[in-house]
């Protein structure tokens, strides 16, 4: 069954959530779960907050609100990135709820990472934003109707550069005018609602960094390169 962006959410926050199994290739504690509300029943991920890992540069306990808060900057391009995510709480408490997605197997990643998608080149400006530092290949999600999703977020909007990326093939190329504008009104909006939503999820300081990230984009309108320092590319890639 299909749902439209809203139901989805709703049936994310509301829904009856039942843990139906593990994903064990995850770092994190990541569940696959069924969600049932009005007679409609999804699956979803569900990354309980006491299920995380600790990490030396990143404070404890807030990965599944950076989740969240990459869908809201998804959401707010209009680029359709991140499926829809949720915080509440479930069978292990607070933690990150998100629409499942079931891809398309038969696309070769390692091949998909290499080619010259629309959507490969918006992910890539989205990275920048959120400041990304595991876009492995693994976490992109290519989908029948061509589109392809990106997840596992939790170790973004760092106050310092660390984005790591598969997606360099644009490195330095320069912006088309329609992502300009995406990111120009973007930017807008981070003076009001999207200040206010991101604020309820990371601290003033990396919302701060929202902005001097997507400002230097707009000064270049080139898409981003590594920098030097820090590995460009997250390991294992995939």
């Amino acid at each position: 069954m299909t749902l439209d962006v809203s139901e989805a959410l709703d049936l994310l926050r509301t829904g009856e959530m039942t843990i139906e199994g593990r994903l064990v290739d995850a770092s994190n504690t990541t569940l696959y779960c069924s969600l049932t509300g009005d007679g409609v029943t999804t699956a979803c991920v569900y990354k309980p907050v006491r299920g995380e890992r600790p990490l030396w540069d990143f404070p404890d306990g807030t990965l599944a609100e950076r989740e969240v808060a990459a869908y809201v900057v998804s959401a707010a391009l209009g680029w359709n990135v991140v499926p829809p995510t949720v915080l509440r709480d479930g069978p292990l408490g607070v933690g990150m709820v998100q629409l499942w997605m079931e891809g398309d197997d038969t696309v070769d990643l390692a091949r998909l990472i290499r080619e010259d998608l629309p959507p490969l080149r918006r992910m890539v400006l989205f990275d920048a934003i959120v400041n990304n530092a595991d876009r492995k290949g693994g976490h992109l999600i290519p989908m029948a109707g061509g589109h392809v999703y990106g997840v596992d977020h939790g170790v973004s909007f760092h106050q310092q550069d660390k984005l790591r990326t598969v997606l360099w093939s644009w490195a330095g190329d320069l912006l088309p005018d329609e992502a300009v504008d995406t990111l120009s009104e973007f930017r807008a909006r981070l003076e009001g609602d999207l200040d206010r939503a991101l604020s309820a999820l990371l601290t003033r300081r990396e919302v701060a960094a929202v902005r001097r990230r997507v400002d230097r984009l707009l000064a270049e309108r080139r898409y981003p390169e590594p920098s030097g320092d820090w590995p460009a590319i997250p390991w294992p890639p995939f």
